[in-house]
């Protein structure tokens, strides 16, 4: 099965053996790599695209008007990384044969989807995570043929939700945070929710090559501590 088009150019972007590329300088995310030697763990998680498969030809880089990004949020109750915005994804398992299969394994988990209408599209370069030590892996698919999602366990999540791609292009909706500790990057503020960090980094990167971006304030910087209680979000340490 080929590609939707209107995928076409963020697949072949994140596929390429760099993967994405931060052109803005504001997306450290996407420039991390561990230390030579230093020993990481290995991990996946799904950028599950939807919506139709035809192109809107009107529409910036073929969107369609029901195009979204499945992602979850984790409980607010966790030790760590409380009220997280992310992929669904996790470790690799031993019995996990490739990226792609821990991929769709962790989402089949966390949400219950059916991976037998996920298409996997490409597998980007790993990305490190420091806090965890993850090398983490995006696997870029199209949902086929959808299935009914929803949170599987609610201790490990509050919500699984397919956010509109068009609220996330929204500039309204778009802005950076600054952490106390130091990191600053892309975040987005959705339906109740902060994402950003490694999330808000892997899709603003995704959206910067995909033709379908409209200009927002690259220079419009927030406290983190402070969007976050906006949304009603608490913080987590894994998406820093």
């Amino acid at each position: 099965m080929s590609t939707p088009q209107w995928l076409s150019r963020v697949v072949e972007a994140a596929g390429s053996g760099r993967g994405l590329e931060d052109t803005s300088g504001i997306n450290p995310v996407l420039q991390r790599a561990a230390a030579a030697g230093e020993q990481t763990r290995s991990a996946s998680v799904l950028v599950l695209f939807g919506g139709a498969e035809e192109a809107n030809p009107s529409a910036r880089g073929g969107l369609p008007a029901d195009a979204d990004v499945l992602l979850t949020q984790r409980a607010a109750t966790l030790r760590q990384h409380s009220g997280q915005v992310a992929f669904p994804g996790g470790a690799t398992d031993p019995g996990d044969d490739s990226p792609i299969a821990t991929a769709l394994r962790e989402a089949q988990e966390e949400t219950g989807l059916d991976p037998v209408g996920v298409q996997p599209l490409a597998a980007m370069p790993g990305i490190y995570v420091p806090p965890s030590r993850f090398d983490v892996v995006p696997v870029l698919a199209y949902w086929r043929t959808p299935s009914v999602v929803g949170v599987v366990d609610t201790a490990e999540a509050e919500r699984v939700v397919r956010v509109p791609i068009e609220t996330l292009l929204n500039p309204d909706n778009r802005f950076q945070v600054r952490h106390p500790a130091g990191y600053q990057g892309p975040a987005f503020a959705v339906d109740g929710m902060l994402v950003w960090g490694f999330t808000g980094g892997i899709l603003a990167g995704l959206l910067a090559v995909s033709g379908w971006e409209t200009e927002w304030d690259t220079d419009d910087i927030r406290d983190l501590e402070a969007s976050l209680a906006a949304v009603d979000v608490l913080s987590g340490g894994f998406d820093r």
